[in-house]
């Protein structure tokens, strides 16, 4: 059986993160030995599988620094990783036969030179270079060899695997000199053993007295576009019964770590747009909330919004469609593929006024979440199963060692 290590940069709470805790716990299950090797791992804001010693995690690298003033985010990560690698391939001692890597490929040929003989994978949930702006000259110069060295170091993997047909179109048109390489699809999953459990009781998470209940949850980062679901709200008001949107409420529950800028910058921008929209009594903010409150969560809203534009997957919609509950979703990308329009909830242009539009429907219709919950349930188990990901996970690798 095939010893697998997986290589991931920063093992904290995302949707990248859930993914590859995913696919080492389905893989454990049937056998293989599986080590996670992360250059951060910190136990009060992570996924429970790495804490609880479901999986073994080994951390290298977390002195060196995540910025340069403030600054070269990007190329410091990059640097993170490469340690990270040879940390792996010279003093870690693990055994391993595979390596599945994800997010940053600059590792690969470090692997290939200084590590063992084995197979590396690589999982790209969407082409880094296309996950931030370029919006002066320098920036564009800081990122020319970043972005060429991903498309080299992508194309140096022995196999590479996406989130979505979607991705595997962005692939395609982003690395013109990888036309030889065809990823294969492997959609994320949802390992339902995690939801179906008992819900503990909403209490002070949910306001009392409330009817429709909206329910966001995302990082805070700005390409989130978390402020489209406050907007949303704002022109929802204008379309209901004064007695409606008082018993109408929106819940912004997000991944927040105060060691990231931009989380704590982008929390401040998202309350300053509900204070200046009046919607405080409208809106809660939820910070890094733990897995059993985000069940709590997702078991009493109404209706999931999934707000970022051209995301490449998206794993939260699963979440919200297994706990049937319906889910409004920009009509683009990875959702196009998870989220059956007017059947599991709507898929609408990233407008306030279209969000409002598909809102309005829950409010006025008592019945309509539990009628689309429940198509969202069976679509999940028949296309993002935990045993249907995990057996052809484990195929490949099987295969891939051979």
């Amino acid at each position: 059986m095939p010893e697998v290590v997986f290589l991931h940069p920063d093992l904290g709470i995302g949707g990248a993160e859930r993914l590859v805790v995913d696919a080492a716990v389905a893989l454990k299950r049937r056998g293989h030995t599986v080590t996670m090797v992360t250059s951060h791992h910190d136990p009060s804001h992570c996924f429970q599988e790495t804490r609880d010693g479901t999986l073994d995690v080994v951390a290298a690298g977390d002195w060196l620094p995540r910025s340069i003033f403030g600054k070269c985010y990007a190329l410091c990560a990059y640097i993170r990783m490469i340690y990270t690698a040879l940390y792996l391939a010279w003093a870690s001692g693990i055994e391993y036969d595979v390596v599945i890597c994800d997010q940053i490929s600059a590792c690969i040929p470090f692997l290939r030179w200084f590590g063992r003989n084995a197979k590396i994978l690589f999982y790209c949930h969407f082409p880094d270079q296309l996950l931030t702006k370029r919006l002066t000259w320098l920036k564009k110069i800081y990122r020319a060899p970043i972005d060429k060295l991903e498309e080299k170091t992508t194309g140096m993997a022995d196999m590479v695997l996406v989130n979505s047909n979607f991705t595997a179109n962005t692939f395609k048109e982003t690395f013109p000199s990888l036309a030889d390489v065809n990823p294969e699809v492997l959609y994320p999953s949802l390992d339902v053993s995690a939801f179906d459990g008992d819900v503990e009781p909403a209490g002070d998470l949910v306001p009392n007295g409330i009817n429709t209940l909206f329910l966001s949850i995302n990082r805070y980062e700005r390409k989130k576009n978390l402020g489209l679901a406050i907007e949303a709200l704002g022109e929802l008001k204008k379309l209901v019964t004064a007695e409606e949107w008082k018993q109408t409420h929106l819940i912004m529950a997000g991944g927040y770590d105060d060691r990231v800028t931009e989380n704590k910058e982008h929390y401040m921008e998202l309350r300053h747009l509900t204070d200046n929209l009046k919607l405080n009594d409208q809106v809660s903010f939820l910070r890094s909330f733990s897995d059993a409150q985000k069940l709590t969560l997702l078991d009493s809203c109404t209706c999931l919004l999934y707000t970022p534009s051209n995301e490449h997957f998206g794993i939260v919609p699963i979440e919200s469609m297994y706990m049937k509950r319906p889910v409004i979703a920009v009509n683009s990308g990875g959702p196009l593929e998870t989220v059956k329009d007017g059947a599991t909830g709507f898929l609408r242009a990233s407008t306030a006024e279209d969000f409002a539009e598909a809102m309005t429907k829950f409010v006025k219709d008592g019945g309509l979440s539990k009628k689309m919950g429940q198509g969202g349930h069976r679509r999940v188990i028949s296309k993002f199963s935990f045993e249907a990901f995990g057996s052809k996970l484990d195929s490949i690798v099987n295969n891939f060692a051979k």
